[in-house]
């Protein structure tokens, strides 16, 4: 009688410290930033590089593509000539920021001239941006409406030239 009872006690000592981690993982999971999300105020930012100062609340009233890359990802340099199609083709509709995460400036520049890079672009060396808006590689891509709202993200290369996204962006 007395081992079952032991045994009982064992068992019920198992599951309330069993229960006690599994909360403690849970409230851990949940502490702390947390990235912003669609429908949210999108994360003010100021960046300065070597070349200029780009600020969010410049384009205050005007749809924003702001897009995370660097010269080293390969999905970036595959999406980057359809990133400079679309800001030819919607012109002064939409702003497209296109935020380096290089360290390397001379890399940057080399890699903006190559690739005729004709768009806003500045380098983020700190990748402070990018830890406001939660990414978590590159390249990730944020839509922000007229508002200042994030209405959408892309994770990975896009094809921003298709007739899906352009007429979305044209329609905000």
């Amino acid at each position: 009688m007395a081992a079952a009872m032991n045994y009982h006690r064992s068992v019920k000592r198992f599951i309330s410290a069993s229960v006690l981690v599994c909360l403690v993982l849970l409230a851990a999971c949940n502490s702390g930033a947390h990235p912003p999300r669609i429908g949210s105020a999108a994360p003010e930012f100021t960046i300065t590089d070597s070349q200029r100062t780009v600020a969010l609340n410049q384009f205050q009233g005007k749809p924003v593509v702001l897009n995370f890359w660097a010269t080293w990802c390969p999905p970036c340099i595959q999406e980057m000539p359809s990133l400079v199609q679309l800001q030819k083709q919607l012109g002064d509709q939409v702003t497209i920021i296109a935020v380096s995460e290089d360290e390397d400036d001379s890399a940057y520049k080399q890699f903006v001239r190559d690739h005729n890079v004709d768009l806003l672009t500045v380098r983020d060396t700190k990748q402070k941006t990018n830890g406001l808006y939660g990414t978590t590689g590159f390249p990730e891509t944020f839509v922000i409406d007229r508002t200042g709202k994030i209405v959408r993200k892309f994770i990975g290369p896009q094809e921003w030239t298709s007739p899906e996204i352009v007429d979305y962006l044209k329609k905000m």
